[in-house]
């Protein structure tokens, strides 16, 4: 298959960040991949891509720190040759079962700088590089259900995933992101060790099951490809 393109994956160790880069892989993008540290996880992506047959790259940064993101991209173009598609995706759930008056301004920094400041910097450096290259692109953000309604014991992971909403809709460019449900993730089960827990809220939800991280992979495959070039703006729920 000839490549369709460049992609950059951020939090793509595990979860719905991994699921995205193979099927961008799957799509025939050459997949430049990202987290926190270099780690066997990331390795081990790297070579699943390769085994498909696409071109790949590990970038360690630091989302929140802009010298970083900017760097990233440079060195993504450098390896590659371009850049096509920008999925933000990583991010951190933060304190969780605290009301408003329990969250400190520590944590509260810490989620926003990682969940809003990390995707403004994605898709900021994305943007400058996609209008560079003069062939247009795709900048794909992680919002969240708790990005559309409001969860009291989710302050500011909650607020960071508005403000990805909200980002998306400002920035004016070919950008949109993905509102996931509940997804089977280690983050789920870290959030819910218990599987009571597990089967009260799989009873809320309208198809009574857990979304799977292929299943928000499945969205991005379709918004980074040609037939989604007249939707932007928008963040679409993807939660059962």
């Amino acid at each position: 298959m000839s490549c369709k393109g460049i992609a950059l994956v951020t939090g793509a160790a595990q979860g719905i960040g991994r699921a995205i880069a193979l099927r961008l892989a799957d799509d025939g993008f050459d997949v430049a991949v990202n987290d926190i540290a270099v780690s066997a996880e990331l390795q081990s992506l790297v070579e699943e891509i390769q085994q498909r047959g696409r071109a790949s790259s590990i970038h360690a940064a630091d989302v929140s720190q802009d010298a970083q993101v900017r760097e990233m991209i440079e060195a993504v173009v450098q390896n590659h040759g371009g850049l096509d598609v920008m999925v933000a995706n990583a991010g951190v759930v933060g304190p969780s079962g605290m009301v408003i008056a329990d969250v400190t301004v520590e944590e509260w920094d810490r989620v926003m700088n990682i969940n809003a400041r990390g995707t403004f910097l994605s898709y900021k450096y994305a943007g400058l590089q996609m209008v560079k290259q003069g062939r247009g692109g795709r900048i794909i953000g992680a919002s969240s259900l708790t990005g559309k309604q409001g969860h009291n014991t989710q302050v500011p992971y909650s607020a960071s995933k508005f403000a990805v909403r909200g980002l998306t809709q400002a920035a004016g460019i070919t950008v949109n992101a993905y509102a996931p449900g509940v997804i089977e993730t280690p983050m789920l089960f870290g959030l819910l060790p218990g599987p009571e827990m597990r089967d009260g809220l799989k009873a809320q939800i309208p198809l009574k099951t857990f979304g799977v991280p292929t299943d928000i992979a499945d969205f991005v495959s379709f918004i980074a490809s040609k037939e989604s070039k007249f939707i932007t703006g928008q963040t679409i729920s993807i939660n059962g």
